[in-house]
C-alpha cells in the first residue's frame, strides 16, 4: 500500500489514466470545470443529504447509513430518469447484499433539477464514452450519509470489491466530526494497492471497475455525533444490472 496523500490526475489526462492505471483523483475545482459550472452551484445540491431515508437493508442490522437512489439512461445527448427501480446485484460482486432487490426511496425531484447535477452526471459520461465507445449508459446514482449514530458507521459494509458495471464515481460531499473513512483501492488482477483519505468537499475518484477493486474505512465520531457524506455513481452499458432476472 503506498502513502496516504491524495495522488492527484491532470484533468489533462484524466482519459490516460482511466486506461493506463484504471483510475483518476480529481481536485474539486478540476470537477467543477470539467461539468462546466462552479463550485457554488455545485454545492446547492449539497443540502439535500439532510433529506436522506434509513436503509433498511442491512444485513449488519446496522442503522449507521441513509440512502437515496435513481437511476437514469444517458444517450450522449440527454441524460433521461427512468422510472423507480429497485437497486441490484449479484452476489458474486456484492456478498452481502448480492441477490436482493432493494428498493430505496428516490432522489429527490428538486435534487435532479438542480443545473449542476445533469452537467456534472453527463461530463462523466462524456468520459466513460471517451475511454470505451460512445453508446447508450445506464447510470444508478446513490446520495449515501454515514453517520456516527451507534459509535461506529460501514461505508463499504461488503468489503473491497467490485460493482459489476464499467465505471464508478465516488465523490466526496462533505465530512463532519469523524476519523477514519480512508479509501483503499487493489489493482483486480495484481499486486498493487493505493490508500489516501478523500477530505475535501467535490473529491472525484473515478474508477474502470473491471480493473480496481475498492472498499473505504470505517468511520469513528471525533466527539459526539459525526457523518460522512458521498455521491456515488455507476455506468454500464447495455442494461441496467438486475434486468431480466
Amino acid at each position: 500500500m503506498s502513502s496516504p496523500e491524495p495522488l492527484y490526475t491532470d484533468p489533462s489526462r484524466l482519459h490516460e489514466a482511466l486506461q493506463g492505471d484504471g483510475y483518476g483523483l480529481l481536485r474539486p475545482a478540476d470537477v467543477a470545470a470539467l461539468a462546466g459550472c462552479s463550485l457554488g452551484e455545485l454545492s446547492a445540491l449539497v443540502p439535500s443529504w439532510d433529506h436522506l431515508e434509513l436503509d433498511n437493508y442491512l444485513k449488519d442490522g446496522g442503522r449507521y447509513r441513509r440512502r437515496r437512489h435513481s437511476c437514469f439512461i444517458d444517450d450522449g445527448r440527454t441524460l433521461a430518469q427512468t422510472p423507480h427501480r429497485a437497486h441490484w446485484q449479484p452476489v458474486e460482486y456484492n456478498a452481502l447484499h448480492g441477490g436482493m432487490h432493494r428498493l430505496f426511496e428516490p432522489i429527490e425531484p428538486a435534487t435532479i433539477a438542480q443545473p449542476a447535477w445533469k452537467r456534472l452526471l453527463r461530463s462523466l459520461g462524456a468520459v466513460c464514452s471517451s475511454v470505451r465507445a460512445a453508446q447508450p449508459w445506464y447510470v444508478e446514482a446513490h446520495q449515501f450519509r454515514i453517520d456516527t449514530a451507534d459509535g461506529i458507521g460501514r461505508p463499504t459494509p461488503e468489503g473491497a470489491h467490485r460493482d459489476g458495471v464499467d465505471f464508478v464515481a465516488v465523490i466526496l460531499i462533505g465530512r463532519t466530526g469523524i476519523k477514519g473513512g480512508e479509501t483503499r483501492m487493489f489493482e483486480a488482477d495484481g499486486p498493487r494497492g493505493l490508500r489516501f483519505t478523500m477530505t475535501e468537499p467535490w473529491t472525484l475518484l473515478l474508477l474502470d471497475d473491471a480493473r480496481v477493486i475498492h472498499e473505504s474505512t470505517p468511520i469513528q465520531p471525533l466527539a459526539g455525533h459525526g457523518y460522512r457524506d458521498t455521491l456515488v455513481l455507476t455506468w454500464r452499458a447495455r442494461s441496467f444490472q438486475g434486468e431480466g432476472v
